[in-house]
């Protein structure tokens, strides 16, 4: 093949004539090019998901959503919850729309017959058939990427509790394999299709703005170390010089014991959940396999890395007993924070409560024998 530079250069301008001509005609509709694409998908398949259409056209969440939001603040697409899954936007165009949709065909077809004007009909199936074939590579490209890299939904810009005795900022990865009744970051679990993603990019260009006053960054969740590119972007984040702080489940031992032996983590907060006989129902799973669990702790346990296990205590969950049975589990520990259950509204599970001041207290005084540290987290003056 000889040397050229249409998969760069040539399908760039393409794009950008493209869009271009139709945000000009376009103008008249208060729309561009973007939403002319998602309205036609619309129209053409009434009832689509925003994540159907989102993985059709390779959008990444948050511009579709902006576009989604434009469409529907100017009347051109109504959303719908779908009756079998309580999460999923679908989406339909309005009499608005259906009225212009002939002049936007008419506007597409007047541009392809231009465009193809000096081609005759081989050459434009012969090229149809190429495009198929380099588009379908794309679209296996960008799924790949997608497996390989991390999903963030918040950043909180500055916290002083997260990592103690550092200056820090917050990342929240999204997807838990975990359903803790308790946790209070429900959509981080279960990711609505509504919810932005942050782009990396973006994440980045805050740290480098930020990477003279900040001392490092908190990764929680959701559950970090589900992302296989988690490594990569702890890499990039020390780069920059600045230290990691990691929040986990412990349900992927391999992953946080590279992360350790390879130094790209400062400190590590490792959740238990409650006495191993109990993890099972307190992480709202039928059954559960500690096996890893018991490998993640067992390495925080050797030391190598500053760690600290933690505990959200929960009245239908926790008694003394478990507590006790709890600490000698991780008997040896370097620090124990027992945490009480606060109901901000947003949990998995509706009607859970805290424990009260002298239950905890006693749940403290049982676990003293078996870890080095313990300190009470959640009081209320």
């Amino acid at each position: 093949m000889s040397e050229n530079n249409y998969l760069s250069l040539d399908s760039s301008v393409l794009y950008r004539c493209n869009q271009k001509h139709f945000d000009k005609l376009l103008d008249k509709y208060g729309i561009g090019y973007t939403q002319l694409i998602l309205l036609t998908q619309i129209y053409e398949n009434e009832g689509v998901s925003m994540n159907e259409l989102a993985v059709r056209g390779v959008f990444d969440k948050g511009t579709i959503t902006r576009s989604i939001q434009r469409l529907e603040q100017l009347s051109y697409v109504r959303i719908e919850n779908s009756e079998a899954d309580k999460r999923a936007k679908l989406l339909f165009t309005t009499e608005k729309t259906q009225e212009i949709m002939p002049d936007l065909y008419r506007m597409r077809s007047e541009w392809n017959s231009y465009l193809s004007s000096e081609v005759n009909v081989e050459e434009l199936d012969i090229y149809n058939a190429v495009q198929a074939k380099l588009v379908e590579k794309a679209r296996e490209y960008a799924r790949e990427i997608e497996n390989d890299g991390v999903r963030f939904y918040g950043l909180q810009k500055l916290t002083l509790l997260d990592y103690p005795g550092n200056m820090a900022c917050t990342v929240f990865t999204g997807g838990c394999n975990f359903r803790c009744p308790f946790c209070h970051n429900r959509s981080l679990v279960f990711l609505n299709e509504n919810d932005s993603e942050i782009a990396t990019e973006d994440i980045f260009d805050f740290l480098k703005g930020r990477n003279k006053i900040l001392d490092g960054v908190c990764i929680t969740g959701g559950e970090p170390l589900l992302h296989p590119g988690i490594r990569d972007f702890i890499i990039r984040v020390r780069e920059l010089g600045l230290k990691v702080k990691l929040d986990t489940n412990g349900s992927n031992s391999e992953m946080l014991k590279q992360l350790i032996d390879e130094g790209l983590v400062d400190y590590v907060a490792m959740d238990i959940k409650n006495r191993p006989e109990k993890y099972a129902e307190t992480i709202g799973l039928e059954n559960y396999d500690l096996s890893e669990v018991e490998k993640s702790k067992d390495l925080l346990l050797e030391g190598k890395v500053d760690y600290e296990f933690r505990t959200t205590v929960v009245r239908e969950f926790h008694e003394v007993e478990d507590i006790e049975a709890l600490a000698k589990w991780i008997k040896g520990a370097k620090q124990l924070y027992l945490q009480n259950f606060e109901d901000h509204g947003t949990c998995i599970q509706n009607g859970l409560g805290e424990v009260g001041l002298d239950t905890l207290e006693k749940m403290k005084k049982a676990a003293e024998p078996y870890v080095n540290y313990i300190e009470l987290r959640g009081i209320k003056e």
